[in-house]
């Protein structure tokens, strides 16, 4: 099995170098490749493109936010782990938006990167657990409103759909709505053949969504 290519985007030269070493011990890791720029990165990484690329975000001029959005379009199979001290809400979603599969805290021991690594080449999705704890919240608080699909029904169809649903019998609509029997049956016909449901339940199973 080839070994998995790693490349490291960190400015600071004690940390990649950190890196480098913690994944060339494993036998099943090789990283060759260290840019202490986005700018290098984004050059290099576009001709000898790698499986994972460890990312800081705080860089000297483009960001690792701005090395991932780039890399994205031109590396399509690259996968990219975010490696930073930053824990606010915006660095976090800015990165999962850029195309970051993965968000680890610097401070996490070496262990926990190399496993990382392996989760995201894996199809996984490796985060610091503050940091998961923050997604969830996020997630936790928002409100969403279901959306419910407008039935293709005239005004006077809607209405006699409603008042099927209440339990009025064809007699008892139609006198609430001053028409004929015979018409409130070739409006529920028209209401089944554009709903394209045969009886009652089926029709106002349609309007409950």
């Amino acid at each position: 099995m080839k070994p998995i290519k790693i490349a490291i985007l960190e400015d600071l030269k004690e940390v990649a170098a950190h890196l480098q070493t913690i994944f060339n011990r494993e036998d099943d890791m090789t990283c060759t490749q260290l840019y202490q720029n986005a700018e290098d990165a984004m050059h290099f990484l576009v001709a000898s493109p790698v499986d994972i690329l460890i990312v800081d975000i705080g860089l000297p001029r483009a960001s690792g936010i701005d090395a991932i959005r780039f890399l994205t379009e031109h590396c399509p199979t690259m996968q990219y782990c975010m490696f930073t001290v930053y824990e606010d809400d915006d660095k976090i979603f800015n990165s999962l938006q850029a195309g970051a599969k993965g968000y680890i805290l610097k401070g996490a021991p070496a262990d926990k990167i190399i496993t990382a690594v392996r989760e995201l080449h894996d199809g996984g999705s490796p985060m610091s657990p503050i940091i998961a704890r923050k997604l969830l919240n996020v997630f936790q608080k928002l409100q969403v409103t279901p959306v419910v699909a407008a039935l293709p029904l005239t005004s006077r169809e809607l209405e006699i759909l409603q008042h099927l649903s209440r339990g009025l019998l064809y007699k008892e609509i139609g006198d609430k709505l001053g028409i004929t029997i015979g018409t409130v049956k070739q409006h529920i016909h028209k209401i089944y053949d554009k709903l394209q449901v045969s009886n009652r339940t089926e029709a106002i199973n349609k309007l409950k969504g």
